[in-house]
C-alpha cells in the first residue's frame, strides 16, 4: 500500500526462423546461413553498400553546424565500441543510430521483423514493413552502416501476442510495448546475437542508462529519467533484468524530443519529416477491435452506470473495454468513462464523473513490481508514482 503526497521528487529508480541481410535498395535480399542449438548461433554475410551520402559529421556539414558534446553524453563518446542498433525507420532510432557513429563507435543496425498477416490479407494496401525498411535502409546507406533483418515473427506471437490475448479474457489490459522491450527487442533479439561480440544494443528508446565504473562492475546498472520528462519511456522498459540493462545504450535519453527533431533535419534524415508511429506495430493497419474480436470472439453484455445501475446499452464484450477508457462507448450525454468491469457477468460500469471529487483518493494498491536492482530495498523507503505520458510526479 503506497500513501500518495503531492511532490516533485528526484528520479525515480523494466526459432529466429529467418535472418536475412540486406543490400542496396535495388537489391534482392539474400538468406544467411544459420544454424541453432540450444544457444541460437547466426552467421552473417558481408555486406556491400552503395557510396553513402555526405554525413552530418562531414566537413560540408560539419561547418554548417557543430555537433555540441551535449548531444553525445549518453553515447559513450569517451570509447570505441561495437554496438548492435535497432532501427525501425523512425526518426528516434535514426538519430540514435547516427549520433553513435558521430561518436565514433562502429555500428550495425538491425530491423525486426515482427508482424504477421493471419487471414487479414485483404487489410493490406501495401506490405507495413516495407516503408519502414525503406527508410531504415536509406538511413544506413548515409554513413555506409550495414542493416540486418531479423525475423522474430513466431518469438513474438508466442511471447508477446498469446500472453496479450490471454490477459484480455482474463479482463486485464497488459502493455504489448512493455513485453515486446522485454521478450523480444531486449530478449530473443538479444540472445540471438549473444556471440556476436557486441559491446552493447542501443535503440530509440527516451531514457538513460548508467553503468558502473570499471572497477565496480559488481554494482548494478541503473536505470534513469530521459531529459524529455513528457516523452520518457523508462516505464516501457520497467521489467528488464539486470542482465539486460547492462548490455544497452540509450542515446537519446539526454535529448528532449524536439532537440531530436532538429537533429535529424541537421543529419539531413531520409525520414526526418515522418511521423512518430502510433497503435501496437505488430497489427500494421488492423484494427485492435477486429483482432480481439478474431482471436477471443463477442458476446453481448450490459453497460451499466456505476452510481445508479441504470441500463444504458448492450456491448459485444468485456473484453474490448479498458479501465479509463473513454473513446468508443457510444453512450450520448457523456463524456463516459469505463470505472468497471464484472467479468463473470460480462457486464461494463461507466461513470460522467470519472474527475469528481469523491473519486479522488490517495492510497491505492500496486502489484508485479520489478526491482531493477535485482532485489527490493531491505529497509521501507519512499517512492515515486509518475502519471503516464504526463511529468506530473506523486510520492
Amino acid at each position: 500500500m503506497l500513501r500518495l503526497r503531492l511532490k516533485l521528487p528526484p528520479v525515480l529508480s523494466l526459432s529466429y526462423s529467418h535472418l536475412r541481410h540486406v543490400h542496396s535498395p535495388k537489391s534482392r535480399i539474400f538468406p544467411c546461413l544459420f544454424s541453432f542449438s540450444q544457444s541460437p548461433s547466426l552467421s552473417f554475410s558481408s555486406s556491400v553498400l552503395p557510396k553513402p551520402i555526405p554525413s552530418f559529421t562531414d566537413d560540408a556539414v560539419a561547418d554548417d553546424w557543430a555537433l555540441e558534446p551535449r548531444y553525445l553524453s549518453c553515447c559513450m563518446p569517451d570509447k570505441r565500441l561495437k554496438v548492435a542498433v535497432l532501427l525501425s525507420g523512425g526518426v528516434d532510432s535514426s538519430v540514435a543510430l547516427r549520433l553513435l557513429h558521430a561518436a565514433g563507435h562502429s555500428c550495425t543496425a538491425f530491423y525486426l521483423k515482427i508482424w504477421f498477416q493471419e487471414d487479414f490479407e485483404n487489410f493490406w494496401t501495401e506490405c507495413p514493413w516495407e516503408d519502414d525498411l525503406k527508410y531504415a535502409r536509406a538511413v544506413c546507406e548515409q554513413v555506409d552502416v550495414p542493416l540486418e533483418v531479423v525475423h522474430l515473427t513466431d518469438e513474438y506471437w508466442k511471447n508477446v501476442v498469446s500472453y496479450i490475448i490471454e490477459e484480455y479474457r482474463c479482463g486485464r489490459t497488459p502493455n504489448p510495448d512493455v513485453l515486446c522491450n522485454t521478450r523480444i527487442k531486449f530478449g530473443a533479439f538479444m540472445d540471438a546475437i549473444s556471440s556476436m561480440d557486441y559491446d552493447y544494443i542501443a535503440s530509440g528508446h527516451y531514457a538513460h542508462v548508467v553503468h558502473p565504473l570499471p572497477d565496480q562492475i559488481d554494482n548494478p546498472s541503473t536505470l534513469e529519467l530521459s531529459k524529455d520528462m513528457v516523452k520518457d519511456q523508462t516505464y516501457f522498459l520497467s521489467h528488464l533484468s539486470q542482465a539486460q540493462l547492462k548490455r544497452l545504450i540509450f542515446p537519446l535519453g539526454c535529448l528532449p524530443k524536439d532537440e531530436v527533431r532538429k537533429v535529424a533535419s541537421r543529419f539531413n534524415l531520409p525520414n526526418q519529416d515522418r511521423k512518430d508511429s502510433q497503435g501496437i506495430c505488430f497489427l500494421g493497419k488492423i484494427k485492435f477491435s477486429e483482432f480481439v474480436a478474431r482471436h477471443i470472439g463477442e458476446m453481448e453484455g450490459v453497460m451499466l452506470e456505476a452510481e445508479t445501475g441504470d441500463f444504458l446499452g448492450n456491448h459485444r464484450g468485456f473484453w474490448f473495454y479498458t479501465i479509463g477508457q473513454r473513446q468508443g462507448l457510444r453512450l450520448p450525454g457523456g463524456p463516459w468513462y469505463v470505472v468497471e468491469k464484472d467479468v463473470q457477468n460480462n457486464v461494463v460500469f461507466v461513470s460522467r464523473n470519472y474527475f469528481s471529487v469523491d473519486k479522488r483518493r490517495r492510497l491505492f494498491c500496486v502489484g508485479s513490481l520489478k526491482w531493477l536492482s535485482g532485489s527490493p530495498p531491505n529497509q521501507n523507503c519512499q517512492v515515486a508514482c509518475k502519471v503516464k505520458s504526463s511529468n506530473f510526479y506523486f510520492s
